[in-house]
């Protein structure tokens, strides 16, 4: 009897050892960077760069940072566990929002206030510095296969929570690839953007009845869209990763220019 009993209770320890949370480790030191970002801000909340002003006037009108991007990637691992491993190592400093795994399970890595370590260098219209106004989504995919259906339908809703909780205009909702071509190709080929926009997240296209203009520049269009074209082919593969991507040419045919110039009236 009591040799059972102790068995039992090592079977129940071992359970609990390891049901128990894996990064709870990384999340202390979360809350502690947290904690130090306040205590700055309690210490100097002024931070005043003006010496000569008599008094410091403080303005009763201001906010936090409110994300105005999102910028989906794909994870380019095998795992989400991979993943979680790879924003919790200091030394590899990169970072996302959320990440959403293959079965739909939503990990919220960031507050939304926060500026993640996701974009890089990247520009997207006049704005260049991505990760200082967007949320960050990592999407558990190695770039070679399809997404899930538990994983895109998760991501609709963090979609739908987001676009309501910060107004975030459906022209915003990107790829990685789009804010940083030539340098990222996610969410890949294999990423439904048409699902997204029929849900009101990023635009697709539709060239019934459309008729170019003459003089139409399409990449001069890509631009309107927000693409950088300072080099236009590595733009041209960007847009096609994103609306044409059973096309892996950087030439602009007949049906581009229909689809550039549609988006660029929806984008402008």
């Amino acid at each position: 009897m009591g040799k059972g009993f102790l068995l039992l209770l090592c079977l129940v320890t071992l359970i609990l050892a390891c049901n128990r949370n894996a990064y709870r480790v990384t999340n202390k030191t979360y809350k502690k960077q947290v904690k130090q970002y306040a205590k700055v801000l309690r210490q100097y909340p002024l931070q005043d760069s003006v010496s000569n002003a008599p008094f410091f006037a403080g303005t009763t009108n201001f906010s936090i940072r409110r994300p105005n991007f999102v910028v989906i990637h794909h994870t380019a691992q095998n795992t989400c566990d991979q993943t979680l491993k790879t924003f919790t190592i200091p030394r590899t400093a990169v970072s996302a929002h959320y990440v959403v795994c293959r079965d739909g399970t939503v990990f919220h890595m960031l507050n939304d206030y926060f500026r993640a370590q996701h974009a890089g260098v990247s520009k997207w219209g006049n704005n260049t510095d991505l990760n200082s106004s967007s949320i960050g989504i990592e999407v558990d995919n190695n770039g070679s296969e399809p997404f899930s259906e538990p994983q895109m339908n998760s991501l609709l809703q963090l979609l739908d929570r987001l676009k309501r909780a910060y107004s975030i205009p459906q022209a915003n909702f990107v790829g990685h690839a789009d804010v940083a071509p030539g340098r990222k190709v996610d969410p890949s080929r294999f990423f439904s953007w048409k699902q997204l926009s029929d849900s009101g997240y990023g635009y697709w296209y539709d060239t019934t009845n459309i008729t170019v203009p003459e003089h139409f520049n399409a990449v001069q269009g890509l631009r309107i869209i927000g693409y950088n074209i300072k080099d236009s082919n590595i733009a041209i593969q960007s847009y096609k990763i994103h609306f044409t991507p059973q096309d892996s040419t950087r030439i602009l045919g007949e049906g581009d220019r229909k689809i550039i110039y549609d988006l660029s009236r929806k984008y402008q």
